[in-house]
Parts: structure tokens; C-alpha cells; sequence
């Protein structure tokens, strides 16, 4: 209309970028304060860097960026209309218009294999992004290793398009079909009209499911990260609570019959601490009972090669000769499964260092109260038997994770000053490794919050903006004689396909990112996880959310299509 009024391109061009501008600049403004606020709420702090260099760099970057989003979404679609769109234009017969460039070339395909090829070469040599050596306090971090993962969400982002377009598109009959419990006897023409204005549904698709993939990757990998958190710091410690004793201080198995009886205990097991020789080299050894050691402290299988967890332990129970050692004693040793290996034990009746064959079954990457490097676990029971000394070096209590610091208190008060007492409570604030010692609970907020916030907006604000653009044409249908059940079904209908299509999609892409974070992320973990921790109550109330705020966005549309065609028409 400004066009047919005499308004020159530049006129045009200056009020689309002052329109970009006053977005940018608001959106901006807006977000920092946000910034701030969430700032001091979870930091205690509303500072965006650690000086005022950084700070303002920041700042300055985030504006920038709001300004070239801005900038993107408004000025450069005027920019080409203004190019592409005439009167004439507008008065050419509609075609069945082409697919975008991106899509007859095959770019969604192409992004897709070359994500899968660098996740492939990134993964197959055991690569680790983090790199934390013992005792070197430098973290090396390859950021190669995240095009991957960028890869994979472009190219799944067009594909879906792709998909959504081909779906709603070629496959109206299915889509009419499906909208039958939606739309009644008006699902052909439903579908119809969903073909036509599949373009914007397939965008609304591919937003929602983009939000819902950040939410579930995201949410995945905390929970994840929290769950190995918690195995790392039951690692370290042992147990809820462990009694060390003394060195020099042989203490006999039956003095956890005392420790059994403290209030808050549920089991006590026994753990024997030696060292022993292979060839010149003195390592650590543990003899555990391996019928009762998993009642008290849990043993993952990414502890152990050569079998399950449960596995080894019932092989040093059915072979108590049995014994698990490192991967460096294998390879140093050039160590076959069934091999003997002969260690050199103190006696405590000669008191002089004695050989006592053992079986090799497999390989101990970790163990509770463990060092980081070579040790041996084997059957506690054999050892004394080999020995003659039955002498405990540690008690690992299980309190069924309550009061631990209180349980410790109270074993404190029975022990006196013979052996040390740790809790996990203690351990899971001082543990140094790579991973607890990093806080991410204010983070995991901020994230998982506006994961929600993006799905919400993704599922209801594209569907009304869909919506408010067709008011004319719920109005002209609405005078030929349409009833508000008839445009209800076509509202209803497209909310139908936007929520299971973004759900569906965003679900999938969500649970791939998941673990293509994870696995390159493992040397994050220290263990790395067996599996991945979903946060199902989480992923419930974002679905749940995005289902409410699309329904109360299709029933108020609904409801505003009731009012008087000649209004509605007025108005626009």
C-alpha cells in the first residue's frame, strides 16, 4: 500500500531498519537486565565477566548479536520483497512454487554425513576433549571436536523441513486421515488447506523441535553429569561413610560387629589393604569379599574389562586364586586371561615378602577407596588364607544415604582416635577431580528454564502468529457460512500437526544430541557413564508445558474466530 502511495524503496528501506533497530535495541536491553537479575538471583552476582574488560565485551558482543538477529528477520526479508514483489507480481497466476536451493542440492544430507564422519573420527581412538593428566592441572580442549554435534543441528534442522514440507505436502491423504478424530467429515479439506500453508507449519515444526532438542540434550547431559558427580564422590570415599584404620594397626573383621551397632548403620563391609610386588614394583592391593562388597558401594561395569561387574566378582568368588589387575600390569606384562601371576605378599608369620600365584581374569580401571593408578583386587578371603593375616584396612557403612555426617559422628565417638572417619557429604564438596570439582547447579537452572521458556514460545508463539495472519481468511469463511465448529477443526488441526511433529522430530534429534554430547564429552566424566541419566520428570513438564500453551493459543484463536466477519474485516 505504501508502494502504490508513492513511498520510494529507500522510504521503505529506512522504516524496516528502524523497526530492526528499535527490536534490537529493546530485545537487547531487556535480555541484559534479564541477565543481571538471574545473575544475582543464582550467583550472587550481576557482573558478566571476572573484570570490567571482559564484562563489556561481552555485553557488547550479546548487543551486537541481538542487533544482527534483528537485523536478519527484518530488514533483509523487506530488502528482498522490495526486490522480488510488484503489483504485477501480485496480480501472476499462484504456481506450485520450487524448493529452496538448499534442498534440491542435498545440503541437509550432506551436513548430516559430515557430522556422522567427524563424530565417527572423533570417537573411534578413544578421543577425549578434556584432557586432565594426574597431577597436571591444565585442561587441553579441542573445540574441533564440536563441529560434529553443530553439523548434525543444522543439517537435522533442514531435514525435518524437508520431511515436514514432503509430509504435509505430498501426503495430505495421510495427514487428512490422521485429522479424522479432529476434523470430522472436513478432514480432506483440513488437509487442503494444511498443504497450502505447509511452509510455515514445516518452519513452526522445525522451531519446536530445534527448542525441544536443546531441552532434552541439555537436560540429558545435567542429569548425566550430576549422576556421575555422585559415582565419582562414591568413589573416592567408598561408601556413605568409611573407617580407615591406622597403618600398622591390625584390626580383625569382626570389629565391624561394633561399627553394625551405631544408630543410622545399615551394613558394614570389610575391606583388606596390602601392597604387593610384581617383578620390582610395588602396587596397591585389595582383598574384598566379593559375595557382599556390592551391598554396601556400587560397582559400575565401566570399572571392569573383560566382563560385567557381576561377572568378576562371582569369578573371584567361584575361583577365590582369582585376581583383577590394570591395564598397564597387562600391557607391561604382556598378560593373557588365565595366566598366572605370581605377587610377592608379606607373611605375617615369616615377616618376609612370600610368592602366592594368582589367576588373571580381567582388568580394574577403578574401585572404590582405589588410587588412580596400577592396583590388584582379589579375594579377601584367599589372601589371609595365603598370609596368614586377616588384618582390614578400611570399613566401608552403608547408611542407605541418610545423616551420613551424623553416622560419621557417631562411628567417630566409637573409634576415638584410632581411625579416620569420611563421609560422602564431606567427600562430594572436596573432591578434586575434573568433575565435582566444577558447580553447575546455577547454570543447569538458567538452562533448563529456558529450555522451557524456547519450547513454549516455539509451540504457541509460531502457531498464533500463523493464525493472526489468516484472520481474513477465518473471516471471509466465516461470512460464507462457516461455522465455529468448522473453524475450530482447522485451528485444532494445525495445533495437532505442530505439536506432533515438533515432539516427534525434537524427541529424536534430542536423544541423538544426547549422545553425540556425551560420547565426546566422555573425559568430562570421571567415570565415564554406562549410560545415559534422563531427566523423565523434567522432559514431562516441558512437553507438558508446550501441549498446555499451544491448547490455550488454539482455544483463544478459536474463540476470536467467532466474532463478526465485518469486524474482523473492518480492523484489517
Amino acid at each position: 500500500m505504501l508502494r502504490a502511495r508513492g513511498a520510494s524503496r529507500r522510504q521503505l528501506l529506512r522504516l524496516a531498519a528502524v523497526e530492526a533497530v528499535t527490536v534490537g535495541v529493546g530485545g537487547s536491553a531487556v535480555g541484559l537486565a534479564a541477565a543481571a537479575a538471574v545473575g544475582v538471583m543464582l550467583f550472587g552476582s550481576a557482573r558478566f565477566g571476572a573484570t570490567a574488560t571482559s564484562a563489556l565485551a561481552w555485553s557488547g558482543a550479546a548487543v551486537a548479536t541481538g542487533l544482527a538477529v534483528a537485523a536478519a528477520a527484518i530488514l533483509m526479508p523487506a530488502r528482498r520483497d522490495l526486490r522480488a514483489l510488484t503489483v504485477t507480481a501480485g496480480r501472476a497466476t499462484l504456481t506450485a512454487g520450487r524448493s529452496p536451493r538448499w534442498a534440491r542440492a542435498g545440503l541437509d544430507i550432506g551436513l548430516l554425513a559430515a557430522a556422522g564422519v567427524l563424530f565417527w573420527s572423533t570417537s573411534r581412538n578413544n578421543y577425549q576433549l578434556v584432557l586432565a593428566p594426574e597431577g597436571v592441572p591444565t585442561i587441553s580442549v579441542s573445540y574441533w571436536a564440536f563441529t560434529a554435534p553443530a553439523l548434525l543441528w543444522v543439517g537435522a534442522a533442514l531435514l525435518i523441513w524437508r520431511l515436514a514440507d514432503l509430509i504435509l505436502g505430498g501426503g495430505r491423504r495421510i495427514v487428512g486421515t490422521a485429522l479424522r478424530p479432529l476434523a470430522g467429515p472436513l478432514a480432506p479439506t483440513v488437509a487442503n488447506s494444511i498443504s497450502r500453508q505447509r511452509h510455515s507449519l514445516a518452519r513452526g515444526i522445525v522451531l519446536l523441535a530445534l527448542a525441544l532438542a536443546f531441552a532434552i540434550s541439555t537436560a540429558t547431559f545435567n542429569a548425566t553429569y550430576r549422576a556421575q558427580a555422585e559415582v565419582d564422590a562414591h568413589l573416592t570415599n567408598g561408601a556413605d561413610v568409611t573407617v580407615t584404620e591406622s597403618p600398622g594397626n591390625p584390626v580383625p573383621p569382626d570389629a565391624a560387629t561394633a561399627l553394625s551397632a551405631v544408630p543410622g548403620v545399615r551394613a558394614v563391609e570389610p575391606i583388606q589393604h596390602r601392597f604387593a610386588y610384581i617383578g620390582a614394583d610395588l602396587q596397591d592391593l585389595y582383598g574384598v569379599n566379593p559375595s557382599t562388597i556390592t551391598t554396601v558401594t556400587a560397582l559400575q561395569n565401566s570399572y571392569f574389562q573383560g566382563g560385567t561387574a557381576a561377572e568378576l566378582m562371582n569369578q573371584l568368588a567361584v575361583h577365590p586364586d582369582s585376581v583383577l589387575v590394570s591395564a598397564e600390569t597387562v600391557k607391561d606384562f604382556q598378560l593373557a586371561p588365565g595366566d598366572t601371576l605370581n605377587l610377592r605378599l608379606p607373611d605375617s608369620r615369616t615377616h618376609q615378602l612370600v610368592p602366592v600365584p594368582f589367576l588373571y581374569v580381567g582388568v580394574v580401571t577403578e574401585f572404590p577407596t582405589a588410587p588412580k593408578d596400577s592396583f590388584f583386587v582379589a579375594n579377601g578371603d584367599y589372601i589371609a588364607q595365603q598370609t596368614g593375616n586377616n588384618s582390614v584396612g578400611a570399613f566401608l557403612v552403608d547408611t542407605a544415604g541418610r545423616e551420613t555426617t551424623a553416622v560419621a559422628d557417631r562411628i567417630r565417638a566409637v573409634v576415638g582416635t584410632s581411625a579416620t572417619v569420611t563421609d560422602i557429604t564431606t567427600t562430594r564438596a572436596t573432591v578434586g577431580s575434573s568433575l565435582t570439582s566444577v558447580n553447575l547447579a546455577g547454570l543447569t537452572r538458567i538452562e533448563l528454564g529456558y529450555g522451557v521458556v524456547v519450547a513454549a514460545a516455539a509451540g504457541a508463539l509460531v502457531l498464533a502468529l500463523g493464525l493472526a495472519e489468516r484472520r481474513r481468511g477465518f473471516a471471509i469463511a466465516s461470512a460464507l457460512g462457516a461455522q465455529p465448529r468448522h473453524l475450530r477443526a482447522f485451528v485444532v488441526a494445525e495445533a495437532a500437526v505442530l505439536v506432533v511433529g515438533g515432539l516427534a522430530a525434537g524427541g529424536l534429534l534430542g536423544a541423538v544430541l544426547s549422545q553425540m554430547l556425551v560420547k565426546i564429552l566422555t573425559g568430562v566424566f570421571d567415570p565415564p557413564p554406562e549410560s545415559l541419566t534422563v531427566p523423565w520428570g523434567y522432559l514431562g513438564a516441558v512437553t507438558a508445558t508446550v501441549v498446555v500453551v499451544t491448547a490455550v493459543v488454539a482455544t483463544t484463536t478459536s474463540r476470536i474466530a467467532r466474532r463478526s466477519p465485518l469486524t474482523v474485516l473492518r480492523e484489517l
